[in-house]
């Protein structure tokens, strides 16, 4: 495997170089940064420009054997002197975000309401690198570093941080310096990140969801906020899990059948791979609710949970089935959440609407919407 970069790694090394070219006055096409896993990197360095009392250095973003949006973007550095403040000569480095590099509106990030979405990480990744470069020079004074993303505000268009309150630019990343692969654990942090935005805003209770659709439905359906929503993926026990870690009182599941279904036969992540018995359970759980071998087995041999709500609506059995697949969800939900959290949900299809609901599902969103009215 070719190991990429992190945008992390790019703005430390652009930085480091930055600061070693103002120091000097000599040119540097190479630096060498260690990355928090260990790794050596040697970056590339572009467009240098020089002015008084600053550089800027770029370092292209190299995604390796696994590109992202960012990868080809210029991560750029402009390491400067500072203002005189007439205090002690100490060796500081100060650091902030130009141009592209997204600034935080919402609490709960990695960093405070009004920084620069530059995690701390890479933060100490360049504070490390310049202060490197500032010893072996013999430099007691302070340095400014400002990451700025050339293509940063259209880059951030493609990925969560619109959603996550961080406006005009990307964020800098990256835990370990390295490219890891899209993982489950990298999805796992953005609904880790999303649960505490909405813990730091004063919220107990959350709504989940596996995708857009269930989102939309709740909004076409109850008008709900999507801003006060967290899209789960696959991932719902897990999701579930973090919401009692991070302190939450209630949960709302709303999702598609062909999803929710299988969570009613005690499947908490719902990726094909990982088990695909809708079928199997709808079929079950038809047979239990008195409906017909023969409309059993039009189910059994369904493609679509869609084709299969349809057969039971033709039957007359649809609202029993899926009531009684939404008692065997809950009990899965609950079972999981171990007490520690109060559970509702709702399962809906294209076609049909909501098929079934917990019992306090609809009062749910009157409770939210009176929370709302007593905070304006």
């Amino acid at each position: 495997m070719r190991y990429g970069f992190t945008t992390g790694s790019c703005a430390a090394a652009a930085a480091k170089a930055a600061a070693y070219m103002l120091l000097t006055g000599r040119e540097k096409t190479k630096i060498t940064i260690e990355t928090p896993k260990g790794i050596p990197y040697t970056a590339q360095i572009l467009r240098i420009c020089r002015k008084e009392r600053e550089v800027s250095c770029a370092v292209e973003k190299d995604g390796g054997d696994d590109p992202d949006i960012t990868t080809g973007a210029l991560i750029c550095a402009k390491v400067s002197f500072p203002e005189e403040t007439g205090e002690e000569a100490l060796t500081r480095v100060v650091i902030d975000g130009g141009f592209g590099v997204g600034r935080v509106t919402k609490p709960g990030l990695d960093q405070p309401v009004g920084n620069a979405a530059i995690n701390h990480v890479p933060r100490e990744m360049i504070e490390r690198e310049v202060l490197q470069v500032c010893q072996v020079l013999d430099y007691c004074g302070s340095l400014s570093v400002e990451i700025s993303v050339p293509e940063g505000e259209h880059l951030a268009e493609r990925t969560f941080n619109p959603r996550l309150g961080i406006v005009g630019g990307i964020s800098i990343l990256g835990t370990s310096g390295v490219v890891e692969p899209m993982s489950t654990q990298a999805i796992l942090d953005t609904i880790r990140v999303e649960l505490r935005q909405q813990r730091a805003l004063g919220r107990e209770d959350v709504v989940i969801s596996p995708g857009n659709y269930g989102l939309d439905f709740l909004k076409n359906t109850y008008d709900y906020d999507l801003d006060k929503s967290v899209k789960c993926s696959n991932f719902i026990g897990l999701t579930i899990d973090m919401a009692v870690e991070e302190g939450f009182k209630r949960l709302l599941l709303a999702g598609h059948i062909g999803k929710l279904i299988k969570v009613a036969g005690g499947i908490m992540n719902t990726h094909s791979r990982e088990g695909d018995c809708r079928m199997e359970l709808l079929t079950a759980f038809a047979v239990k609710c008195g409906v017909a071998a023969v409309d059993a087995a039009k189910l059994l041999s369904c493609v679509t949970t869609e084709e299969a709500v349809r057969i039971l609506d033709e039957c007359g059995r649809r609202q029993e089935v899926m009531d009684y697949a939404m008692e065997r969800i809950l009990f899965y939900l609950e079972k999981r959440a171990q007490g520690k959290l109060a559970i509702e949900c709702i399962m809906y299809a294209n076609d049909f609407g909501a098929l079934a609901k917990s019992k306090e599902a609809e009062e749910w969103f009157t409770l939210l919407a009176q929370g709302a009215e007593q905070q304006i």
